[in-house]
């Protein structure tokens, strides 16, 4: 199918007059007219994802985390992101993506977080339709949502603070770098908040006034492969979630 019809369906979800002023979601690489016949999935574009779309015969990368946020000034193989358009072009892949027009939309990356770890009442946590907030079906230990929370992402690390109440039931969360949203969690009566990519002084800010729970960024939004796959496969367009895409953060095991 052509390449506009597949960006037709993501948009449907996901319209990029959702995404925020300072995104790049979209076409990346390539031309909507191109015909489509398999679809690579990913969070990040990598040149082992691009690798990875050439061996699977893939004309497309559909990934969360757009490719170009800057304009590149040299194509030239010096940096990553210019080995990936090379690559790219050379092998004629297109590269489109859908950033934080997913992340705000009902059907999007927060709201299917917030469903895996069995939320309920779920509503979007800012008025730009950012974040999630909603229940547990029941009152739990903190260290045992927290646990359950290990369990569910399958988490390579989880950082946390004290929360006011040792009980939690009302959860607020945001995928990816979400510590802007700390205070308006605990506004909305958030007894836990989970997000990435915290700062020390995050911490120390939200110590004992919320449980403050902070895990890899790539885990807090891999599922947008899960979103993409669902959106498209009524397109019946071949789709792969990429197994090449994964968390460049590398942790040191006790």
């Amino acid at each position: 199918m052509l390449l506009r019809a597949i960006i037709n369906s993501i948009e449907s979800v996901a319209p990029r007059s959702a995404q925020e002023e300072w995104d790049n979601s979209g076409m990346q690489i390539g031309d909507t007219g191109q015909d489509i016949s398999a679809v690579l999935l990913t969070t990040d574009v990598t040149p082992e994802v691009v690798g990875e779309a050439v061996m699977r015969h893939c004309q497309l990368i559909v990934s969360h985390h757009p490719l170009l946020f800057h304009g590149l000034k040299q194509v030239c193989g010096q940096t990553p992101q210019a080995r990936i358009v090379e690559m790219a072009i050379k092998h004629d892949i297109a590269i489109y993506s859908a950033h934080t027009n997913l992340d705000s939309v009902p059907e999007g990356i927060n709201t299917r977080l917030a469903e895996k770890l069995g939320l309920t009442e779920i509503r979007p946590l800012a008025e730009n339709g950012l974040g999630a907030i909603g229940k547990l079906p029941k009152p739990a230990n903190y260290a045992a949502f927290i646990e359950q929370i290990h369990e569910t992402l399958d988490c390579t690390y989880i950082r946390f603070t004290r929360p006011a109440n040792d009980t939690i039931q009302t959860v607020a969360l945001c995928g990816g770098s979400g510590a802007e949203f700390i205070d308006l969690a605990i506004e909305q009566g958030a007894d836990a908040y989970l997000t990435a990519d915290c700062k020390y002084h995050e911490f120390q800010d939200a110590d004992g006034r919320i449980g403050l729970i902070d895990i890899d960024h790539w885990i807090s939004e891999r599922h947008a492969r899960e979103i993409f796959r669902d959106i498209l496969a009524p397109t019946g367009v071949q789709c792969f979630i990429s197994e090449k895409d994964k968390t460049p953060v590398q942790i040191v095991k006790s």
